[in-house]
């Protein structure tokens, strides 16, 4: 059976990208820091007629991150692995503290590395599988009040492009997934609401969809590797870009 190990199934675009894997005949590995939120994402899929299986994990520390890797591959090989910590906080570079810069380093980019290069370890051998990261606006750019978030983005974009062009001769195929928008989660629409925004009153899909990230996931895993795709940049039709 085909397997996906997501690391970082939260509750809407980890969770999008565990239903949709698992309706196309995946087994699913779901990871997160706090595991026994991952119960409802795993009910659901196995009432659908899926298989998955879930746990924590802390994608920062390098021994939960192989020993992660271990179980799953006894499960069956690893065929994707999708990189999807967050990290988004917004700090002025004044209220930026020492900890709070690393801690977001750590999780959307040292993670990043350890995640990619376990990977890389199992498929490499084996001359197969997908390795995908999940971007951001601030992979690309750096916004205001964003100098942590952007700063570990824009390495991990840089991660994912080193080992595209290191692990493609060797059959792996690294994407890096760029969500430039507000994607529709709860998160997103307290700060919205903040702004002063209602989301309802916005125009029909004005925000990013999980499902629909998902789907572009669905994607890359499965072009013909003479048409590989690095780097793709989604974002909805009203966006100003």
């Amino acid at each position: 059976m085909n397997h996906i190990l997501i690391v970082g199934a939260g509750d809407f675009i980890g969770s999008a990208i565990a239903k949709r894997f698992a309706a196309g005949g995946y087994r699913v590995s779901a990871v997160r820091r706090n595991g026994e939120k991952l119960d409802t994402l795993l009910k659901e899929i196995e009432e659908a007629g899926g298989t998955a299986d879930g746990w924590s994990m802390d994608a920062r520390d390098e021994d939960d991150v192989q020993a992660t890797f271990a179980r799953a591959e006894a499960l069956d090989p690893l065929d994707i692995v999708v990189f999807n910590v967050g990290g988004n906080v917004r700090f002025s570079i004044r209220e930026t503290t020492t900890r709070v810069f690393r801690k977001v380093w750590e999780m959307a980019c040292f993670g990043g590395f350890l995640t990619g290069r376990t990977a890389a370890e199992v498929m490499v051998p084996r001359g197969t599988g997908c390795i995908f990261f999940t971007g951001a606006t601030a992979s690309m750019r750096g916004g205001s009040g964003f100098a942590a978030f952007a700063s570990a983005k824009a390495g991990l974009r840089n991660l994912a492009q080193s080992m595209a062009r290191e692990l493609g001769p060797a059959g792996i195929h690294v994407a890096h997934l760029v969500i430039d928008a507000g994607v529709d989660t709860a998160w997103v629409r307290e700060i919205f609401a903040k702004m002063g925004r209602n989301v309802d009153e916005m125009p029909e899909d004005a925000l990013v969809n999980p499902a629909s990230i998902a789907e572009a996931y669905w994607t890359l895993a499965h072009q013909p590797r003479d048409a590989w795709t690095f780097e793709l940049d989604v974002r909805p039709y009203a966006e100003t870009w």
